[in-house]
């Protein structure tokens, strides 16, 4: 989601060689519904999952963006959005092993779809692949 990455440039990808599909905190779970459209409907066969560095979602928990909720939308924006998991994360090498393994565990990815954890750094442009 954040506007300083540029994926196709970080991964040397041509304009048209790859869906991008970006949210708050390159998070999987919020992604499998388009990932499985991509997969299943336009034939992707291999998934980065990129996070980077100085990432928002590092820096507050559930209850800190439910405050925020309440306090900037009332409560009628509270209730609607009652129950909902920010998915925000504390550390950034785990958050990407964890939307990996989420990713490789899931019904809705094939086996046969490659599935790879990236961190992309802000400071320098480059990426690291986290194992």
């Amino acid at each position: 989601m954040d506007a300083r990455i540029d994926p196709a440039a970080a991964f040397g990808i041509s304009l048209g060689d790859a869906h991008v599909i970006r949210n708050a905190g390159g998070n999987a779970r919020d992604a499998l519904r388009s990932l499985v459209i991509s997969e299943q409907l336009l034939g992707t066969n291999e998934v980065l999952l990129i996070k980077h560095t100085g990432c928002g979602m590092l820096t507050f928990t559930n209850a800190d963006a439910h405050g925020v909720v309440r306090s900037n939308l009332g409560d009628g924006g509270e209730k609607e959005l009652e129950g909902l998991d920010f998915q925000p994360f504390a550390e950034l090498e785990q958050g990407v092993r964890d939307d990996v393994k989420f990713l490789n565990q899931s019904k809705a990815i094939p086996n046969d779809v490659s599935v790879s954890g990236w961190v992309y750094e802000v400071e320098t442009g480059k990426v690291r692949a986290v194992n």
